[in-house]
């Protein structure tokens, strides 16, 4: 009947309409790319190939997250590798751009582990040289890292923050999957330098999210964070003087 067939394409219409929201709703997710991280933090730990197995780390825990697009790291390395990018983090508005068009990045993710303290400690007390620990019962690692994600329109740093984290002998429970540690990074998985990154990381990506996708009321989190971080430099400042 004629009704039928008006109440037939009014349901099809509806669905069109729903299929195409969709459509946007998922074409609005940012798209990503994490490069090679750096580090001066002097860790005794890192060795030449870690800042891309860190990158790698964060790009599956944002394509876990499936609240961005992410680009490949094999894609990200080969591009930045022919733009001489390195791990220096030397973006210029030209390169970003190139980068970008290139990859399809909106943004592009840098990350620099500027601090690294490690100690052990017991009813005998503990030092640490390097990588052993001498007399010590418990182990301990605090890690920050200065995160940037800059732009690759404008080549300027849209987001920044200094992620920071800490770790105890006593691990680390949920979130990364400690089958994501390899290369040089495996070995160090279950000692206090492989919590404190995966810590880290975890802190890393729901940062991330918070503020370029679900933003809103999470941020007050990390305001309250940043406070209590700039409260704590200025204490230690005042401390050494």
């Amino acid at each position: 009947s004629v009704q039928m067939k008006r109440l037939l394409t009014g349901l099809l219409g509806i669905l069109l309409m729903f299929s195409i929201g969709v459509g946007i709703v998922e074409a609005k997710k940012p798209v990503i790319g994490v490069v090679e991280f750096s580090n001066t933090s002097g860790a005794y730990w890192w060795r030449g190939g870690m800042g891309w197995e860190l990158s790698g780390m964060v790009t599956s825990e944002l394509s876990s997250g499936q609240k961005f697009d992410v680009v490949e790291r094999n894609k990200l390395e080969s591009v930045l590798t022919e733009q001489n990018l390195g791990a220096s983090g030397r973006v210029q508005k030209g390169t970003a751009a190139k980068i970008g068009k290139i990859t399809g990045a909106q943004y592009l993710v840098m990350g620099t582990v500027t601090a690294y303290e490690e100690s052990v400690k017991g009813t005998g007390g503990g030092i640490r040289l390097g990588p052993v620990s001498l007399g010590g019962k418990k182990e301990s690692a605090y890690i920050s890292i200065d995160l940037r994600v800059v732009d690759s329109t404008t080549g300027k740093v849209a987001f920044n923050r200094a992620i920071e984290a800490n770790s105890s002998g006593g691990g680390l429970g949920g979130g990364l999957s400690w089958g994501q540690f390899s290369g040089h990074l495996g070995g160090f998985e279950k000692k206090p330098a492989g919590k404190a990154v995966r810590a880290c990381i975890m802190e890393i990506v729901e940062y991330l999210e918070c503020a370029m996708v679900d933003k809103g009321n999470c941020m007050s989190e990390y305001h309250a964070k940043e406070q209590r971080r700039k409260a704590k430099t200025k204490k230690s400042i005042t401390l050494d003087e």
